[in-house]
């Protein structure tokens, strides 16, 4: 499932007026006069060929063009490092003054290098381990997951928190967001419970957490024994926290998580761009689309404004667009405001969270 489907049990949304309104901190683009360039880095080819022509019609939405003299170009990044370099390279020698994707991270890395310093690298990816230089991190990172749910839970009362994440990188990287952020929050963490089992699981919290239940506990991480892991943690009566990756299911349908709460994109802001783009797509609009239409809404603006640079990238106003408020740092990470959602009968609502 993609997050058009369960944000549409959470309102609905004339979808072209707030379109039209999603673009950087303001209502209307500056008009063009001004010599700025981007290039759109997509999969245009490969198993992922049909992601990567969503992320064409994303860019294209609202009648803006994308070919070759248009203010943002879309190429064919492909599925490796070197068909994204050459994409990169090309769309450079052609006048690209700012890069937007790839999608992935290797890909990103390499671009990166092969362009160097002098040009952005927006990527897309969500590994913001290879933030740094003139490469920024764009997707929608476990850090940013966390600093929602946790600091949204900390003002609820629920400052003893677990997290339960299955072995393997991912979960270690969403242990690490964790326990990234807990300390400005007041919470804390017990120690990380690691597993791809539900059996004993309320037990294995407890003792983590020095012999007692903890206020709460994440999981953030969607697979597997996800839902036996839910239900054994909403039988001890525990509250449940989720990341964005909670967005890749229907959390209403699961019993166990009634109640829960976890961190997603401004909901009402991304039901009216889903909208738009699906009366032109026959599929449903997911993340990837959200970022390839944000990102090339803010490199129309500092393209008019004659900033498609890093000093550009940094400005002090950050940026807004259909999954929230947005603002690069220093460091190439992105520091992105989330809402936070409670999971009910049939619904989400959204309880909190957004502000970047």
């Amino acid at each position: 499932m993609t997050r058009r489907r369960f944000l549409g049990r959470l309102a609905s949304a004339s979808a072209l007026p707030l379109v039209a309104g999603c673009g950087p901190r303001g209502p209307d683009l500056p008009p063009p006069g001004t010599v700025g360039r981007a290039a759109l880095l997509a999969p245009l080819s490969g198993p992922r060929s049909a992601l990567g022509q969503i992320m064409l019609e994303a860019a294209s939405l609202g009648g803006n063009p994308t070919g070759p003299t248009a203010e943002v170009e879309v190429r064919d990044a492909g599925e490796t490092e070197e068909s994204a370099v050459a994409a990169a390279q090309a769309a450079v020698a052609a006048g690209a003054r700012m890069l937007l994707g790839p999608l992935f991270s290797g890909q990103s890395r390499a671009v990166a290098q092969a362009v160097g310093g002098g040009v952005p690298v927006v990527a897309l990816t969500n590994d913001d381990a290879i933030a740094g230089g003139n490469l920024f991190v764009f997707g929608i990172t476990p850090r940013q997951s966390a600093r929602a749910v946790l600091g949204f839970a900390s003002g609820r009362g629920v400052r003893r928190i677990a997290v339960v994440v299955p072995p393997g990188e991912f979960g270690a990287r969403h242990m690490a967001a964790a326990q990234a952020v807990a300390p400005a929050f007041g919470i804390a963490l017990s120690s990380p419970v690691v597993t791809e089992s539900a059996s004993g699981l309320a037990d294995a919290v407890a003792a983590a957490s020095g012999g007692t239940a903890p206020d709460g506990v994440y999981l953030p991480i969607v697979g597997g024994a996800f839902e036996a892991q839910a239900e054994a943690l909403a039988a001890a009566g525990l509250q449940i926290l989720g990341s964005d990756q909670w967005s890749a299911i229907e959390p209403f349908r699961v019993p166990a998580l009634r109640g829960a709460w976890f961190a997603a994109p401004d909901p009402i802001r991304f039901e009216a761009f889903a909208l738009a783009l699906e009366e032109r797509v026959e599929a449903e609009a997911g993340v990837v689309a959200g970022l390839a239409f944000d990102a090339v809404e803010m490199a129309r603006l500092l393209g008019r404004l004659g900033l498609q640079d890093r000093e550009g990238l940094l400005r002090e106003a950050g940026f807004d667009g259909v999954l929230g408020p947005y603002r690069f740092l220093e460091t190439g990470q992105c520091e992105r405001g989330l809402a936070v959602l409670n999971v009910a009968e049939g619904a989400t609502t959204l309880i909190g969270g957004v502000g970047a």
